[in-house]
């Protein structure tokens, strides 16, 4: 239990416009998909979700950006929380908070594509389509989730991290947050064309090694900790809206070629997958989040999906 939550956020366009939830990845926060290549070919006049016609929410989801999280003084204390705690935060953000009864559309990045498969699970009725980016529906295990247990046991073991109780951030969550950068995002033939030679790969390292450290250690190690239970894979069935999954054929935390995606999709009613393929202008798990590789295919998605009352 914990006495309040506060869930931040930041809105696009006029509120009588058509609402469109978007969801951020982990580690990040809404504002974190207004950037050039994401907002900037999507919410522009006469892009897919025109902020002209359209009313984007943008959470911060629980525990990350300006919503509650453990570094705000409870630290190690903080509440263990879920995926499923993270959707129903949201939902009662859009419905109690925004006044919202019925969505366009929800749309999500990785950790937020995951929760897109939980909205359409938990509230089938409530939004006219879903695009899941990024993820799979199937319980997380295999190497996606050793990676995120590295990252947090990487910090627990620091000394410096003194129980989650350090006064300053431990040596560790540099070194994590880089090594998941680096071993999970960015393809296969991206960094082969990106560093071809050892020292141009340490100078990618270097440049990363020497950005500011993202967020609090505790913060982190609860964001990547709440995905341990996830798996929409039971409730498949239960989703109404049409559904677009969008993922990169060298997405390295969701590899198409392990046949779980292909297996899920077929018992999602009115459910598509677009695979971008690999290349080397493609950034393997990031690679959606470069909107022009699938922007079209959301417009024609979105123009197919009937309008439900709002």
């Amino acid at each position: 239990m914990i006495p309040a939550v506060r869930l931040h956020y930041t809105t696009i366009g006029d509120p009588s416009g058509q609402p469109v939830l978007m969801l951020h990845g982990t580690s990040q926060s809404g504002r974190a998909m207004l950037t050039p290549g994401f907002a900037g070919e999507l919410f522009g006049a006469g892009q897919p979700l025109d902020a002209t016609r359209y009313f984007i929410i943008l959470p911060d989801a629980l525990g990350t950006g300006q919503s509650t999280r453990p570094s705000e003084g409870l630290r190690g204390k903080f509440p263990h929380y879920n995926y499923d705690d993270m959707v129903l935060a949201q939902h009662r953000l859009v419905t109690e908070g925004l006044g919202v009864r019925h969505l366009r559309l929800v749309i999500g990045n990785s950790m937020g594509g995951m929760h897109v498969w939980l909205w359409g699970e938990a509230h089938p009725d409530f939004m006219d389509a879903l695009i899941p980016m990024a993820s799979q529906p199937t319980k997380m295990a295999s190497r996606n989730w050793m990676m995120r247990r590295m990252l947090v046991e990487t910090i627990r073991q620091d000394p410096a991290y003194e129980g989650g109780n350090y006064a300053t951030q431990p040596p560790s969550l540099r070194l994590a947050n880089v090594f998941m950068g680096i071993a999970t995002s960015g393809g296969t033939l991206a960094y082969q064309a990106l560093a071809p030679t050892r020292a141009k790969a340490d100078a990618l390292v270097d440049d990363r090694l020497a950005a500011p450290v993202p967020v609090d250690a505790n913060d982190y190690i609860y964001q990547w900790d709440s995905s341990r239970d996830y798996n929409a894979a039971p409730g498949l069935e239960k989703i109404a809206a049409p559904l677009l999954a969008i993922n990169s054929a060298d997405d390295e935390r969701n590899p198409p070629e392990s046949g779980l995606m292909v297996a899920a999709m077929q018992r999602v009613k009115n459910g598509h997958l677009l695979l971008i393929p690999a290349s080397a202008d493609t950034r393997g798990h990031g690679t959606t989040g470069i909107a022009r590789f699938w922007a079209p295919q959301l417009a024609d998605f979105l123009a197919s999906t009937p309008k439900l009352p709002m």
